[in-house]
């Protein structure tokens, strides 16, 4: 007679990671062959960012651009064209599995005054806004890295619409 008990297995109970998908809306904003560029200090570093941000549930992404932008820079601007669609996802860049963005980046054209600059709502890493000349954006540590060249050829001419990927 066998007296011993079979040998059971509890496997914890894990909670599978529920990954929300937030749309974006930059701005790649141009006047006199400059671009306008958040200053900012965000994990330990001086960088550069677009303005822009989260697009609203209900909001047009060509309506959250503006409202973005006019936020954060206090110009008002129109956009005018999609210039590339951009992924962000965490888990392939080392950061969380649940962090995946989607950023609309528009080329927009400044209403009024493109030097009176300074918004109500900025971000809060943003130290400032600076008219960058295009020749000296690959230089920036402007994030994401892949966008440098790309805001820099612009200098030479219109870019095609297109779909970037997942590139930080």
């Amino acid at each position: 007679m066998n007296t011993q008990r079979p040998i059971t297995w509890e496997l914890p109970v894990v909670e599978p990671v529920t990954a929300t998908v937030r749309n974006a809306a930059k701005a790649v904003v141009l006047h006199n062959g400059r671009v306008l560029l958040q200053r900012a200090h965000w994990e330990g570093q001086d960088c550069y960012f677009l303005p822009g941000g989260g697009q609203i549930p209900g909001e047009a992404l060509g309506s959250a651009v503006r409202r973005e932008v006019l936020e954060e820079t206090g110009l008002d601007v129109t956009p005018e064209r999609l210039l590339w669609l951009r992924e962000y996802i965490g888990a392939n860049h080392g950061g969380a599995p649940e962090d995946h963005r989607v950023e609309a980046i528009f080329l927009c054209r400044p209403e009024g005054d493109p030097d009176k600059l300074g918004g109500h709502a900025e971000d809060d890493v943003q130290t400032g806004l600076e008219w960058v000349e295009l020749e000296k954006v690959p230089g920036l540590n402007l994030l994401p890295h892949g966008l440098r060249n790309l805001i820099a050829d612009l200098a030479l001419g219109e870019s095609p619409t297109r779909y970037l990927g997942d590139i930080a």
